[in-house]
């Protein structure tokens, strides 16, 4: 009887799915190496990859999966890749599926930051760069579209999404109270019943290889455990933050590398809605305090990361590079720029494993509860408002060469010099727009195109 037992605890703690590790390491590998264009973009192809084709996964309980990551501080790409990870083969599953995600951008980008930091101000780099922002500001205009057709589906989520913008943009009001808000009104309208508030309702297909799985009853790691969870949260603090106090503890706290761990840890912590709403946030920090780059810079940067498979946060390597390139005290400059790339990248995605690994299994837990849903769809439709905000902020600065600070009634932003528009620049971006939105040419068509342009436009001498 004993061995009986033991054969059938073993046979209920193998994956009900019939999805080896080897397989998913192959899809995982395929969606990261895909993954281009920014959270929406790379939602897109793993919905289209797991949901669609492989039918790994169910579209409500992948939206379910993507709303709370949305809700998390950092890349909810990734999040969610981490997130089904877990869900199909434990906490390895969930590593795998993470880390090849940003894998293939850290290489890419590394590569871009040293010849950037080489050649960046060679007249046919500029030019590439010049091309690339236009770009870019089409795709982060074609975001907002996207996750706005699907988020402000009535006119309190259209609300929500204004008050969250003028919030922002206007009067620079902190992100977390902005979230703190529309969780509020979220949980109010769902417990009122608010049909505005319930979630969206989507056809499933309920011969999903993971909904199969917890159809009858739930494997072990899904459960919620006490115990469990704070064994894996002190383990992922210790990954995250042991490096940060050894290099406070050796360099001291004025050090450039101890100023990119403490500023890229605090981002990790209070920066939420994704790679959309923490690039303002690094943007004004890193050039307007601590003067690591410039705001043309931070725009290359972003254009990078665009170019590049993986999430669009992966900028922060860039940003570290320059910083530790820039004061690189005693140490080659490319050296010193490449260890600051990986310590942003590290102290940004290490706690993205953190909150996955903690939270994941008490999410599970609440699927079909109503007033977690109204929360979701409120914060997913605050973060809309948080888009449009960085869009604006990214076409001021790469259509118009100066603006001025507006510090007026309350109010906080930067306002263009109209004199000083970009006309090349403005007419490329609404070429790579026109190309986007009304011919559906894809992303990277465009961006190789406006690249083009840039040279083209360098050689002509028009820029």
């Amino acid at each position: 009887m004993t061995d009986l037992a033991a054969s059938q605890k073993v046979v209920a703690q193998e994956p009900a799915h019939g999805i080896s590790l080897g397989e998913a390491v192959f899809v995982w590998m395929r969606v990261a190496i895909l993954s281009f264009g920014g959270p929406a973009g790379q939602i897109a192809v793993m919905h289209r990859i797991l949901v669609e084709e492989k039918n790994w996964i169910s579209e409500g309980r992948f939206l379910h999966a993507l709303n709370y990551c949305m809700l998390l501080p950092g890349p909810e790409a990734q999040q969610l890749a981490t997130y089904i990870g877990w869900l199909l083969h434990r906490t390895v599953g969930g590593i795998i599926a993470g880390g090849l995600f940003i894998l293939p951008g850290i290489f890419a980008i590394m590569g871009l930051s040293y010849i950037y930091a080489a050649y960046g101000s060679v007249g046919f780099v500029e030019a590439l760069f010049f091309g690339l922002k236009a770009a870019v500001l089409a795709i982060v205009i074609q975001a907002v579209v996207r996750v706005g057709k699907r988020a402000l589906r009535n006119p309190i989520m259209v609300t929500l999404a204004a008050l969250a913008f003028v919030a922002i943009f206007f009067f620079g009001a902190p992100f977390p109270l902005i979230i703190a808000f529309a969780a509020f009104v979220g949980f109010v309208g769902a417990r009122l019943g608010r049909p505005e508030f319930a979630a969206l309702e989507h056809g499933s297909k309920n011969s999903a290889a993971i909904d199969s799985m917890l159809g009858e009853g739930m494997p072990d790691h899904v459960r919620p455990n006490t115990g469990r969870t704070l064994r894996v949260g002190s383990v992922w603090l210790a990954i995250w933050l042991v490096p940060v106090f050894a290099i406070l503890v050796t360099l001291g706290p004025n050090d450039v590398f101890s100023q990119v761990a403490i500023f890229f840890s605090k981002m990790a912590m209070v920066t939420f809605g994704g790679a959309y709403a923490v690039l303002a946030y690094v943007a004004q920090q890193a050039a307007e305090y601590y003067h690591w780059v410039t705001p043309p810079e931070m725009l290359d940067g972003l254009g990078m990361a665009e170019t590049t498979p993986g999430p669009l946060i992966m900028v922060v390597q860039f940003v570290g590079f320059m910083a530790a390139f820039r004061e690189a005290s005693g140490m080659s400059p490319m050296l010193a720029g490449t260890l600051g790339g990986l310590l942003a990248t590290w102290v940004t995605f290490a706690p993205c494993f953190l909150w996955i690994f903690v939270g994941a299994p008490y999410i599970e837990a609440l699927r079909g509860n109503k007033a977690l849903a109204g929360i979701l769809s409120a914060i997913t439709a605050a973060v809309v408002g948080v888009i449009l905000n960085l869009s604006i902020w990214f076409a001021l600065h790469t259509l118009f060469r100066e603006t001025f600070p507006v510090h007026e009634f309350g109010l906080s932003f930067d306002a263009p010099v109209p004199s000083s528009v970009d006309l090349p620049a403005l007419a490329l971006s609404v070429a790579a727009a026109t190309a986007i939105f009304r011919f559906k040419i894809g992303m990277l068509v465009v961006l190789a195109a406006s690249c083009i342009t840039g040279l083209l436009l360098r050689l002509t001498g028009i820029i």
